[in-house]
């Protein structure tokens, strides 16, 4: 990049992309032209066909006072869960630990909670997740998550098969008081209930109220919105005129190691906050792989990764924010702002 210059991704504000209720601003993109809404559907699951959240935990892997003594254990606990409930051979567990290993931790989403997986093979026999609480917590080796009591294994069959699942957990975890309910659950039938998704989200584009309400991305309802008129002013006075901006290419990665468990995992928390913005329409997000993501960084905006995956991307010439939390919608949306000129 030429000395000096500001990567911003949009000139202003949201009104660059047209955003619903902004005041139409000039934004080109590379070709030189305003960027229309996306001609496509509502990029999240459709809720009508794919398996739910507590249809893919099994009574039977549910454990609730398990021990291990490393993170390699904990993980094994998860797994044999699976293998309990018929999800998958014990292979599929060791398949998970090399992840690990291969990787490092990305897989601990937030501060105590780790979603270990792997790729679909022929080990797993049906998507399920497993929920095992541990009676002491172990590190797994995160900077600023460790040490985890909960693991929930993901065993998918498929790469579409667990995409509404992992949605309605991202949903259930951003939700304080849903998570309070499932760290506390003392029966299976509890940690099933804690699991049930909320209402129905609205449709793309439509401005929501964040889950849970404690974690609502600061300015995305009331004064300062950035899908109002008058948050366009605020962030036009607050980047100043003088920021050097390019024009963005309405593409966003999400990133980890298999490109099919905690990228989508943050994807669904992404997405949560550019619909709360009423930027859904507008920017595309897609979870993928390490090795996918050097080979497609240059088309995206910018990257959001754990901070073990952004050590082994390297600089893929696109900036990328690390996330710490996965669930936590303010943590998004402030990379988000970093990034755009909001």
């Amino acid at each position: 990049m030429p000395t000096g210059f500001v990567f911003q991704g949009l000139t202003a504000s949201p009104a660059a992309l047209g955003a619903p209720g902004a005041a139409v601003g000039t934004h080109a993109t590379k070709e030189g032209t305003v960027p229309e809404p996306r001609d496509q559907p509502d990029p999240r699951p459709d809720p009508t066909d794919a398996p739910s959240l507590p249809t893919l935990v099994d009574t039977r892997s549910v454990r609730l006072h398990a021990t291990a003594s490393d993170w390699r254990e904990a993980i094994r606990e998860a797994g044999d869960a699976l293998v309990a409930a018929g999800a998958c051979a014990s292979s599929y567990t060791e398949a998970m630990i090399r992840s690990v290993e291969e990787h490092g931790p990305y897989i601990v989403l937030s501060p105590g909670l780790a979603l270990p997986h792997a790729r679909p093979d022929n080990s797993v026999t049906r998507t399920a997740l497993s929920y095992v609480r541990l009676t002491s917590p172990v590190a797994f080796g995160h900077e600023t998550n460790d040490p985890v009591r909960v693991v929930m294994a993901l065993a998918a069959a498929d790469g579409t098969a667990h995409l509404r699942a992992l949605a309605d957990l991202a949903t259930v975890l951003a939700d304080p008081q849903r998570r309070h309910r499932l760290d506390n659950a003392s029966t299976p039938a509890e940690v099933l209930d804690a699991l049930r998704p909320p209402q129905a989200r609205p449709p793309a584009g439509r401005s929501t109220e964040a889950a849970g309400g404690t974690d609502s991305p600061e300015g995305a309802d009331g004064e300062g919105d950035p899908g109002t008129a008058e948050g366009t002013a605020d962030a036009s006075s607050s980047t100043g005129s003088t920021e050097t901006t390019v024009a963005s290419t309405g593409l966003v990665l999400t990133v980890c190691g298999n490109g099919l468990g905690t990228s989508l995992f943050l994807k669904n928390t992404l997405e949560q906050v550019l619909d709360t913005w009423g930027w859904l329409p507008y920017l595309r997000v897609e979870a993928t792989d390490t090795i996918s993501a050097r080979g497609r960084a240059k088309d995206a905006d910018l990257l959001l990764t754990s901070g073990a995956i952004a050590q082994a991307l390297g600089d893929p010439g696109t900036p990328v924010e690390v996330i710490e939390d996965f669930t936590s919608l303010t943590e998004v949306d402030a990379a988000l702002r970093r990034t755009y000129a909001v």
